[in-house]
């Protein structure tokens, strides 16, 4: 039969793949022998930026993301690369000033992205204008975004009026995203239809296999006309990933709507990643099938992976079923936001923080007040008033589009840089994560260990070799090895790390001591007689925000955590002057350690 009407393939592997298999742990180096490959495919795109790929570059990888999308391109010119942009909040989990989106998304163009997929996690269109005008300013494709999730307020009605929306804003192409896989046959069936009836523009469905339902999702939208979908090579599908690229492929072989792409390459590619997969083993998320229960805590399969990783680091992964029912409470309380970054780490990490501490709300995130409070935008549905009077403090909700509060940053940033940086793309990287960022400027290009291979591939798992947090033992000689504790699926090991040709060695680490295990603080710290405040959760250290000698009263900040990508202010239970800090920035804690000693 012939090609009357083909479908468009974006293929994921690059980005959305293993950010959902992997904790978006893999490395440029994996994806540089494939590329040539992927781009004689005849993909509509390649998706292979954004998301958390960006933070994951500097912050675990080592990486400069800028130069990935350089690098890559060189390899694979033909096919259009895709990225996921947040809107107002680009590839942070903040809004950012006009001034900055504006010269990200301009320079994104430049270093190689054509399609930008902007979307904005509560669906409030105010918040991704400026990008989509900046990225069709400089000739980049828009895919306007609709965020698909399932809530009492939440209508095929109400998308299909936000489609129409996205076209009037300028939108090239319509794109209906499903990351958690919440669609169902009926549903998307109906959706596609009503939105091509309803815009003059193609339709992208992105949806995730986590449900099992995927396949029957897209077969219901390619018969109701859908005109690309998003898959991921066989290799890095299903699970929490997407449907398998080939079975699409092969399934709609010798019909109407037939791809015209070559299973054979396809395979080829496959058995590539199939033995790339292995070396990331240690992030492997337990989602590796079916879970129709996350029809109801609706947790994007990126969010899956990730938050276990981040219960193992805490030693709780024996909590996250907990976690799992927490999520949609928490998610009724803030007024059903789609679960879609930032809003699925804010709701996550808040229902993470619940169960750890054992009361609901005892600890409340910076965003988490950020986002009661509007500043991320108009919330779907009313607030929990018992949440509400506990954030907000006698403050008034926002109800404008939250950047028009935002003074310029460009200069600020300049400033703060000064000539120890140069380039506005490291100014940039700057503008996203700024403490991540000052540390990867300190190691980019620099060799970091290589950890004792794991057993699970031909090379060492890839995060504890990427993260750069192994702690330094013993200060070498200028000419001899430097010790280091690394840390493999669990255990730790004393390794040297030395020039070509000199001998190291590697051993089991010491047993360590038992500092890190939580125990309730005193009330008096012996010696000065001061009293301790306490960490009320495992984190680490972003920012003091006292020093020695300061008079603080009851209930000031004293010192902001960072746990799980999320920002939580300590305050202290009462008032007196700092005598000591024994926690400094950057330090690891855990619930109870002493942060800080008042007099």
């Amino acid at each position: 039969m012939a090609d009357a009407n083909p479908l468009k393939i974006t293929d994921v592997i690059l980005r959305d793949a293993h950010q959902s298999l992997l904790a978006t742990r893999m490395k440029t180096e994996d994806m540089l022998p494939i590329a040539e490959k992927l781009d004689q495919v005849g993909f509509f795109s390649l998706e292979m930026w954004g998301g958390a790929t960006f933070d994951s570059c500097i912050r675990f990888l080592n990486e400069d993301p800028w130069e990935r999308v350089r690098l890559l391109k060189k390899k694979a010119p033909k096919t259009p690369f895709q990225m996921l942009l947040r809107g107002q909040n680009l590839l942070g989990y903040r809004h950012y000033a006009d001034d900055i989106v504006e010269r990200f998304v301009k320079h994104s163009c430049d270093v190689g992205i054509d399609i930008f997929r902007i979307f904005d996690a509560l669906n409030d269109f105010r918040n991704i204008q400026k990008a989509v005008e900046t990225a069709k300013k400089y000739g980049g494709t828009v895919e306007g975004t609709i965020s698909y999730t399932v809530s009492p307020v939440h209508t095929v009605d109400l998308y299909v009026k936000m489609s129409k929306t996205l076209e009037d804003m300028g939108s090239d192409i319509i794109c209906l995203k499903d990351m958690a896989g919440l669609l169902t046959p009926e549903v998307t069936g109906e959706l596609v239809r009503r939105i091509k009836e309803t815009v003059n523009l193609p339709i992208h469905l992105h949806t995730h296999a986590t449900t099992g339902l995927v396949g029957m999702n897209l077969m219901r939208a390619i018969d109701n006309g859908v005109d690309m979908v998003d898959t991921a090579i066989s290799a890095m599908s299903m699970g929490t990933s997407h449907y398998a690229t080939e079975c699409l492929v092969a399934g709609l072989k010798g019909t109407s709507r037939d791809t015209g792409l070559d299973l054979n390459l396809l395979h080829e590619i496959a058995d590539y990643f199939k033995e790339v997969r292995k070396h990331y083993a240690a992030f492997e998320s337990d989602f590796k099938s079916v879970d129709v229960k996350i029809l109801d805590s609706q947790i994007p399969g990126g969010m899956i992976s990730n938050m276990e990783n981040q219960l193992k680091e805490q030693n709780a992964i024996d909590k996250l079923d907990e976690v799992l029912l927490e999520v949609p409470r928490v998610r009724k309380d803030m007024g059903y936001p789609p679960l879609v970054t930032p809003t699925s780490q804010i709701v996550g990490s808040q229902a993470t923080l619940n169960v750890l501490t054992g009361e609901r709300y005892k600890v409340i995130t910076k965003e988490t007040r950020e986002c009661v409070m509007g500043k991320y935008g108009k919330l779907p549905a009313e607030i929990d008033p018992e949440l509400l009077e506990k954030v907000r403090e006698g403050q008034e909700i926002i109800d404008c589009r939250p950047a028009d509060l935002l003074e310029p940053e460009w200069d600020t940033i300049c400033k703060e840089l000064g000539s120890q940086v140069t380039s506005d793309e490291d100014r940039l990287t700057y503008a996203m994560f700024p403490k991540v960022a000052l540390k990867f400027f300190e190691t980019r290009g620099k060799p970091l260990p290589e950890p004792v291979a794991s057993g699970n591939g031909s090379k060492p798992a890839a995060a504890p070799a990427a993260q750069p947090a192994a702690t330094p033992v013993a200060a070498a000689a200028a000419t001899g090895p430097a010790a280091y504790t690394v840390h493999v699926n669990g255990k730790a090991y004393n390794v040297e790390v030395a020039p070509a040709g000199t001998a190291v060695t590697a051993a089991p680490a010491a047993p360590a001591a038992p500092a890190a295990a939580p125990a309730p603080a005193p009330a008096s710290t012996g010696g000065g007689g001061g009293q301790a405040v306490t960490s009320p959760l495992p984190g680490s250290v972003f920012a003091l925000k006292c020093k020695v000698g300061d008079t603080v009263n009851e209930g000031d900040t004293v010192i902001v955590l960072e746990s799980m990508k999320m920002e939580t202010e300590v305050h202290s239970p009462f008032s007196g002057r700092v005598e000591a800090i024994p926690a400094q920035e950057g330090a690891n804690v855990q619930t109870g350690d002493t942060l800080v000693i008042i007099a």
